[in-house]
């Protein structure tokens, strides 16, 4: 029976079900039976510091479960530290590690019969994982986010993870000292929770406050703030509620819910990787979304808030200048926002952020009015041309002219391109071509913040562009366009460029081409043949098998 037609646990129970005698075993009493089955899908894990302050979160919701009527059941995610794996054969593993952890809260959620589910995480995949989980499921859920990292210090500057990448290209061109390189490796991460900027796991969280499937102010908190344990709590208390009401996800993730989202991520600059997760998430929720949906919010979109990557401040800053909220009552008051989208609290959107100022506080410039817009339209543009004929996704704000032509430079692997970066072979003009790394090609899609942070810390950032029908970090900035689709691997364009071709990327047109005639291409096609898998078994390959494209999102099912 599909899990939105089915009866509650609470209904169906029989005290005379042999299936008791397991609970029982655990310490349930008859009683407990007449009580809610909560999931706590617990992301956990000492593989990297956006994990590793979890456990005190899901000892607050498991707490706060049991006082508000409801018998937790914990089970745990899997997660890959993006961080930790760039650059390496495992970053291929990320966007897998999406899959993986929807497929283990539905499988639990629904292989237990559970009534409701809260779920905690904290790296870039935990987000959509979480989230696709979730629609799958349709059972009452939220969604609490671990909570951001604190920002490192050195000489006065504050720092993120990034900070340590681009430190990498400029210590190799003799533009930093090795105190300074040092300095920054060691002070850039100084506590638990997620990477500090408007990265992909806080682009993700803020998201969801948007959506309506998170508390609101609780997306930019530092996870080792105390606050960050009281919201957990709270969470866990509305989502009992909710389950008492019978409110699912699908009646608050709505192709009006999306739209606020993607408003949120625009207004915020956030990471290209929303796009290929809400792609995701869209599907899960059967909600009909597709890569023109952000080009047409885009346009009217403005970037509200001056966050890194590309721009001043972290996070927390986000949080102490008024935080999502905030953010969100500027576009409502705008006509931007659907303010009667319902929300996990029962309340709509526009009830929510009755009590949030129409102007934000003057004593900060980390969020500005619409009237003094950093930027009047969206960052994240959907460029198309003949080497991305289903799209491709460009970052396009903190550029003088989101603008190139040149010549292309071609590789078929992220570390020869890093190679080549770091020799001195990339100049001023170039545009890299780094292919067969997209769903299939890769498989996985890995992100290209090594490369990327090189060209920045080298000074290349407003003058090199990069393609790829890879992704991008959510730290990443500079011309970069990813996404590319069709990808190599498949026989898109992008597979038959050759050392030399001149390639124009225009944000301004939304183009990406290959300046080649057509009948040059044609020749170029009918010679390609199509390389062999990577991978030929175990999750890389299954991956690889079902992976649709990115301009689907790059799902598995």
């Amino acid at each position: 029976m599909p899990a939105n037609e089915r009866s509650s646990h609470i209904t169906q129970g029989d005290a005379r079900s042999p299936n008791r005698a397991m609970y029982y075993a655990m310490g349930y009493q008859k009683a407990d039976f007449d009580k809610p089955m909560i999931g706590v899908a617990n992301g956990h894990s000492t593989i990297t510091p956006c994990n590793s302050g979890l456990q005190p979160l899901a000892d607050a919701a498991i707490a706060a479960i049991k006082e508000a009527g409801g018998n937790p059941q914990v089970f745990g995610t899997p997660t890959i530290s993006d961080g930790m794996s760039m650059g390496t054969e495992g970053m291929k593993y990320s966007l897998i590690s999406r899959e993986v952890i929807s497929d283990c809260i539905e499988t639990c959620v629904q292989g237990q019969w559970m009534d409701g589910v809260v779920v905690i995480g904290g790296c870039d995949k935990n987000m959509p994982g979480g989230m696709m989980g979730i629609a799958r499921c349709n059972v009452p859920a939220i969604y609490v986010y671990g909570g951001t990292i604190k920002p490192g210090r050195w000489k006065g500057q504050d720092l993120s993870i990034v900070s340590a990448f681009e430190a990498v290209g400029a210590y190799s061109a003799g533009k930093m000292s090795r105190e300074d390189f040092e300095g920054i490796e060691r002070n850039a991460c100084p506590s638990s929770g997620s990477c500090g900027g408007m990265y992909t796991a806080n682009t993700m969280s803020s998201s969801f406050e948007a959506l309506g499937m998170s508390l609101l102010y609780s997306s930019n908190m530092a996870n080792p703030d105390h606050e960050k344990i009281d919201s957990t709590a709270e969470s866990a208390r509305v989502l009992v509620e909710a389950v008492k009401k019978g409110i699912k996800p699908r009646d608050i993730i709505t192709r009006e819910a999306i739209e606020n989202a993607v408003y949120l991520i625009m207004a915020t600059g956030g990471s290209t990787n929303a796009i290929l997760h809400y792609l995701a998430i869209a599907h899960a929720a059967e909600v009909d979304w597709t890569l023109d949906d952000f080009e047409r919010i885009r346009v009217k979109a403005p970037v509200l808030c001056d966050l890194k990557p590309s721009g001043k401040y972290m996070a927390v800053d986000l949080h102490k200048a008024g935080g999502v909220p905030q953010v969100l009552k500027l576009l409502l008051d705008a006509g931007l926002l659907h303010g009667d989208c319902l929300t996990i609290t029962g309340r709509t959107m526009a009830e929510e952020l009755a009590e949030v100022p129409s102007e934000p506080r003057a004593d900060q410039d980390v969020i500005q009015p619409i009237s003094d817009a950093l930027y009047k339209q969206g960052h994240l543009a959907i460029l198309r041309g003949n080497l991305a004929e289903r799209g491709a996704v460009a970052k396009i704000t903190g550029l003088k002219s989101p603008v190139i032509t040149g010549p292309a430079r071609v590789f078929d692997d992220e570390q020869s391109a890093l190679e080549a970066i770091m020799a001195d072979k990339i100049k001023a003009g170039d545009v890299l071509v780094l292919r067969y790394l997209g769903p299939k090609g890769g498989p996985g899609m890995p992100e290209m913040l090594a490369p990327t942070s090189a060209i920045i810390g080298r000074g290349l950032g407003e003058s090199v562009a990069l393609i790829t029908d890879g992704r991008f970090s959510g730290g990443t900035w500079g011309m970069v366009v990813g996404h590319v689709t069709p990808e190599a691997h498949e026989g898109g364009t992008i597979a038959l460029v050759e050392e030399g071709d001149s390639i124009t990327v225009d944000a301004h047109k939304l183009l990406l081409q290959l300046n080649v005639d057509d009948a040059e291409i044609k020749r170029r096609r009918e010679a390609w043949k199509q390389p062999a898998p990577r991978y030929t078994r175990g999750v890389m390959a299954k991956y690889a098998a079902l992976a649709t494209p990115a301009d689907k999102g790059a799902v598995t099912g």
